[in-house]
C-alpha cells in the first residue's frame, strides 16, 4: 500500500513523541480498493487525546474537538478529518449502549471493531512504515466480498446493536455477501437495535438509500427482520393478490425499482426518501372492482397524510418529510397528463402547483414508469416526453412556476379599501384562478384591470 506525504507526517509526529500510531478502519479499507477517503481514523499505542493535541500543532491545525468522555478527539487539517484515540477494550452490559474502557494492544482494539474489513491497521512508525497488520483476515474478504465479524457475531452485535445496520449497509455499498453465521446473527438479534438511539438508526438508514444500488440494502434489511422494526409500513407493500384474473403487481419489488432508478438519476437524498414513500398508502387504500380490477384510489393524499408522523418516528428534519408530502401528492399528475387531451390550465394548475419541485416531481415520474414489457415501457417515456415539452412551453408563455397573484395583498386593500383578513385573500385566489383557466395574462396590469372589472361580482361571490 502506498503511504502518502501526508501520512507519513502523521507517522513522524509519532517517532518524535515517542508514540506508536497506526491507521485503521475505512480509510484502510477504501484504500485496498481503490477509493477516495479523506476521514482518517488512528489507533494510539497511549493517550490518543494527547497525540491528537499533539497533532493538531505540528500541523498548526485549528479545529480540535476533543471528546473526553470517549477518549477521541477529531482534527480538521486541510481536507482532512482526522480522529484520534487510544488503544482500547469495551465491555457492555445487556441493557446499556454506555461501555466499560479499558487501554489495550492493538490487536485488542482490532477486534472489537464491526467487521473484519474495518479490522485492519497500516503501521506509520519508522519501523513499521507500510505494515499491514491483518489479524483477522480482512484483506482476504475484501477480495472475496465477504461481510463477516472478527469475533463470535453474537458478542459484535450485542456490544453495538447498530453494527446490524452497518452490516447492511457495507453489504449494500460494495455488493458483498454477509457471511452466513453472520447473517444468522443479524437477524437473531435484530431486536436489539430498541436501545440504538433512532437517530442513529436513521443515519444508516438514509446512507443505505444512498447506495449506488438501494434495493439491495432494503431486500437484506427485509430478509434479515430489520425492515419490520424499522419501516413496517414499507413491509405492507408486499405480496400479489389475484381475483378474477385480475392481479396488481408487488408494491414492495415496484418502489424498490422506483428508487433505483432515482439512484441512477441522483443523489440527491430527499428525492430518493420521496420515491421510497410515494406509494406508501396503496395497502390501505387497495380495492378490487368488478369489472375494472385493482384500485388505489387517493393514495396520494392517504400517504402524504402518513407522512408526518413515519417522519416524527423516524426523527427526519421536517422539510424533508414536507417535500416527500408534496411529491406523494402531486406524483400522479404528470401521468394523468398523458392519458387525456388537457388543455393548457391543467399544466397551469400543475407548474403552479410543484412550483420548485418540478423538476423532481418529473424525475420521480419518469422513476416511476416500471414494467416487465420493454415496449410498453418506451411507449410510456414517449408520451411523458410529450407532457415535459408541453410543460416547457406553457411555462415560457406563462411564466407559471412560483406562481402568485401578480395583484398584492396590500394593493389590493388599498384599492378596495378592506382590512387586512381572508376576504383579501379570497380576492387574490379569484385572480389566480383567472390566469390558471386561461381568462387573463399572468402580468400585473391585466390582472389589475380584471379586478376592477369584475370587483362587485366577486365581492358579491367571495365576501360576507
Amino acid at each position: 500500500m502506498i503511504i502518502n506525504n501526508f501520512l507519513k507526517k502523521i507517522g513522524e509526529i509519532g517517532d518524535r513523541q515517542n508514540v506508536k500510531v497506526y491507521a485503521v478502519g475505512g480509510f484502510v479499507r477504501d484504500s485496498i480498493l481503490g477509493e477516495p477517503n479523506k476521514d482518517i481514523d488512528f489507533v494510539v499505542i497511549g493517550d490518543g487525546t494527547d497525540f491528537a493535541r499533539k497533532v493538531a500543532k505540528a500541523l498548526s491545525a485549528k479545529n480540535v474537538v476533543v471528546y473526553e468522555k470517549f477518549g477521541t478527539a477529531l482534527v480538521e487539517y486541510k481536507e482532512y478529518k482526522l480522529e484520534f484515540v487510544g488503544a482500547r477494550k469495551e465491555s457492555y452490559r445487556s441493557h446499556s449502549r454506555n461501555p466499560i474502557v479499558e487501554p489495550a494492544d492493538l490487536q485488542t482494539d482490532l477486534s472489537r471493531r464491526d467487521f473484519t474489513i474495518n479490522a485492519i491497521a497500516l503501521g506509520l512508525n519508522a519501523e513499521n512504515i507500510g505494515e499491514i497488520v491483518d489479524p483477522f483476515n480482512g484483506r482476504k474478504d475484501i477480495e472475496e466480498g465477504v461481510i463477516k465479524t472478527p469475533l463470535e457475531p453474537q458478542v459484535t452485535f450485542q456490544d453495538d446493536p447498530l453494527r446490524i445496520m452497518r452490516a447492511i449497509r457495507f453489504a449494500t455499498r460494495f455488493d458483498f455477501q454477509i457471511e452466513k453465521e453472520t447473517r444468522f446473527a443479524l437477524k437473531q438479534m435484530a431486536n436489539r437495535l430498541d436501545i440504538v438511539s433512532m437517530e442513529r438508526i436513521t443515519d444508516e438508514f438514509f446512507k443505505i438509500l444512498l447506495a449506488k444500488i438501494p434495493s439491495k440494502g432494503f431486500i437484506l434489511m427485509d430478509e434479515c427482520g430489520v425492515l419490520e422494526i424499522l419501516f413496517p409500513e414499507m413491509l405492507a407493500l408486499k405480496g400479489v393478490e389475484q381475483i378474477d384474473g385480475h392481479h396488481h403487481k408487488d408494491v414492495f419489488y415496484h418502489t424498490l425499482k422506483v428508487v433505483d432508478n432515482i439512484a441512477g438519476a441522483t443523489e440527491k437524498i430527499e428525492l430518493r426518501y420521496a420515491a421510497l414513500v410515494h406509494d406508501i398508502a396503496k395497502p390501505r387504500t387497495k380495492e378490487f372492482v368488478a369489472g375494472k380490477g385493482w384500485t388505489f384510489h387517493n393514495h396520494e393524499e392517504v400517504g402524504a397524510r402518513m407522512l408526518p408522523a413515519i417522519g416524527k418516528r423516524l426523527r427526519l428534519p421536517n422539510e424533508i418529510t414536507r417535500y416527500a408530502k408534496k411529491l406523494t401528492r402531486l406524483h400522479l399528475r404528470p401521468i394523468a397528463l398523458t392519458e387525456e387531451e388537457v388543455t393548457d390550465s391543467a399544466y397551469r394548475r400543475l407548474l403552479f402547483q410543484a412550483g420548485d419541485v418540478l423538476e423532481d416531481l418529473l424525475t420521480l415520474c419518469r422513476a416511476d414508469i416500471t414494467s416487465q414489457n420493454p415496449k410498453r415501457v418506451q411507449k410510456h417515456l414517449s408520451n411523458f416526453d410529450f407532457v415535459v415539452k408541453r410543460l416547457a412551453e406553457v411555462e415560457e408563455k406563462d411564466r407559471m412556476r412560483a406562481f402568485q397573484s401578480p395583484v398584492r395583498g396590500q394593493e389590493i386593500m388599498e384599492t378596495l379599501g378592506l382590512q387586512p383578513g381572508p376576504d383579501v385573500g379570497k380576492l387574490k385566489a379569484f385572480i389566480e384562478e383567472a390566469i390558471l383557466e386561461g381568462e387573463i395574462p399572468n402580468e400585473h396590469d391585466a390582472a389589475f384591470d380584471y379586478l376592477l372589472e369584475h370587483k362587485d361580482e366577486i365581492l358579491k361571490e367571495n365576501l360576507s
